[in-house]
């Protein structure tokens, strides 16, 4: 439950306007409390003033939401949010600054679960050592969900990793029809809780038109290139690995990598990083990004031999149910309720509750029984 607060009636909370874009940059982004991820346009790294995302922004193209806190025309706190998946059923909250931190906060966290009321579940990534953020968070409602760590592969340590030899026989390029398999690997990739939230659906990896269309721009103006590919197992028909590759050109931001892994198949993490390796051999020598989750704790652990960590956060889920629905079934896989309750013995037969309609059931029968079998009678 959220804590009472003192009475924010004179603040008023509207969707970003273009006049807010230089206060917002200049004098909050700076007090931003997420991490952003790899890849992810930051407010305060000139997201409104890159051309790319101006045009999406004023041609509604963009899938992010801005709202800014105001009170007497001075802006005092922004968050920007973003749909995690497809259906728009998640909504991550991507970046949050404010002056009166607990607050203006709390207002807007509580402005978007009130007017996006197509969110069921809101997810938040939050670095361990932002206390006042973690406590913010935890008073709106969220909980802990898993804890990320993003490693750094130095590039010596890929140079030395590009000198093996990767065994991938079946190495595919990905594409819209491989959308389901994707969606498979997904799904066995993860905890039931964790599946429940991210709530994605095949669609989520398919690239529609108009996202084909805006990441041709951004890996034009960004000079980023991306390598996507996945490993197929031809005796089940299925993924059992994949990965997203981002490499980039101007020779300082670092390259970064999106893996997935089958967790029957934790043998393919040295394969796949040594192809990695070997990819990036034709681009600026930079360092390799890349993250792991507590509940792959095969991959922690081989990292842990090459690279090294440079952030540790904390994954949190906010749901506007009462509580999660439970997505395990009780029975054994397989098996219905029907199937079961068919397969239980009875030890005797059930009794009704009076005789006298036994009787009466059973005297019905014979009746109609001892006509139905009776020779009709000769007529004289």
């Amino acid at each position: 439950m959220v804590s009472d607060l003192p009475s924010t009636n004179d603040l008023m909370i509207r969707p970003l306007t273009y006049r807010d874009v230089e206060v917002v940059e200049q004098r909050l982004c700076h007090e931003g409390i997420h991490d952003q991820g790899f890849g992810l346009p930051s407010l305060g790294n000139g997201w409104m003033t890159s051309p790319l995302h101006l045009l999406q922004w004023l041609t509604g193209m963009s899938k992010q939401r801005i709202y800014v806190a105001e009170r007497d025309n001075q802006v005092l706190g922004v968050v920007q949010v973003a749909p995690f998946n497809e259906n728009r059923t998640t909504w991550q909250v991507q970046q949050l600054a404010a002056q009166e931190f607990t607050e203006v906060g709390t207002q807007l966290l509580r402005h978007c679960f009130s007017t996006l009321v197509e969110a069921r579940t809101w997810i938040v990534e939050i670095n361990i050592d932002h206390r006042e953020a973690l406590d913010l968070y935890r008073q709106n409602g969220f909980q802990p969900l898993a804890h990320l760590t993003y490693w750094q592969i130095s590039v010596d340590q890929l140079t030395e990793l590009a000198q093996g030899t990767p065994s991938l026989p079946n190495l595919l390029k990905v594409t819209n029809a491989d959308a389901r398999l994707l969606h498979e690997l997904d799904t066995m990739s993860m905890p039931a809780l964790v599946r429940q939230v991210f709530n994605r659906h095949y669609r989520d990896f398919q690239t529609g038109l108009l996202d084909w269309l805006q990441h041709g721009l951004a890996s034009w103006s960004q000079q980023v290139q991306v390598h996507r590919a996945y490993v197929f197992e031809p005796q089940r028909k299925v993924a059992i690995a994949s990965y997203a590759l981002h490499t980039t050109k101007d020779g300082y931001t670092p390259h970064w990598l999106d893996l997935t892994v089958h967790p029957a198949y934790t043998h393919l993490y040295p394969e796949i990083l040594t192809h990695i390796a070997q990819l990036v051999q034709s681009y600026p020598a930079v360092p390799l990004l890349l993250s792991s989750t507590d509940y792959q704790g095969e991959r922690e652990a081989y990292l842990e031999r090459w690279a090294k960590p440079i952030r540790r956060t904390l994954m949190m889920s906010r749901s506007v149910w009462h509580k999660v629905r439970e997505v395990r079934s009780p029975l054994p896989e397989g098996l219905t309720l029907s199937e079961v309750l068919q397969g239980l013995p009875t030890h005797r037969r059930p009794q009704p509750g009076q005789i006298n309609t036994q009787k009466g059931a059973q005297a019905y029968y014979h009746e109609h029984s001892s006509e139905k079998t009776s020779p009709p009678k000769a007529q004289s």
